[in-house]
């Protein structure tokens, strides 16, 4: 009988670390770590009814990284600016997942990434929550190491 020491349990999806060349930042939320391919149908005239599907090019989505509105944290912001002004500032980055030790159990890297969206928090005085900002970040690609 295999003992507790052999379980393998799945790893915790509120333990991680966001680093954008320099930038380190705390995000309570992190979505959008995803690829696809797109399907090109193709069928040759001497074949039955059955199409061949063909991988095309590859997608992938956009990063949104969401985290508690500070009056001191402008470094993203900033970032945005650069692209509302026409100076656009690619920059790679990498997602890193801890384990319970606090130690990276996987990282995901993104490169060319760069701010498409900022939304400020939602204001309602009559709701007792924090002050969410969200970073949306267009990437050209996404690598699990």
């Amino acid at each position: 009988m295999p003992g507790t020491s052999d379980r393998l349990d799945p790893l915790t999806s509120f333990n991680f670390i966001v680093d954008i060349q320099g930038m380190r930042a705390g995000f309570s939320e992190v979505s959008g770590l995803s690829s696809e391919s797109d399907v090109i149908e193709y069928r040759e005239g001497n074949e039955d009814i059955r199409m061949r599907k063909l991988p095309g090019k590859n997608k992938y989505a956009n990063i949104v990284l969401k985290r508690g509105f500070t009056t001191n944290g402008k470094d993203f912001r900033d970032w945005r600016k650069t692209v509302e002004q026409g100076k656009t500032q690619r920059l790679s980055g990498t997602i890193t997942l801890l384990n319970e030790a606090r130690q990276p159990a996987m990282v995901w890297q993104f490169f060319e990434g760069w701010p498409m969206k900022w939304v400020g928090p939602s204001l309602n005085a009559k709701n007792n929550e924090i002050a969410i900002e969200e970073i949306n970040l267009a990437v050209e690609r996404v690598e699990l190491e």
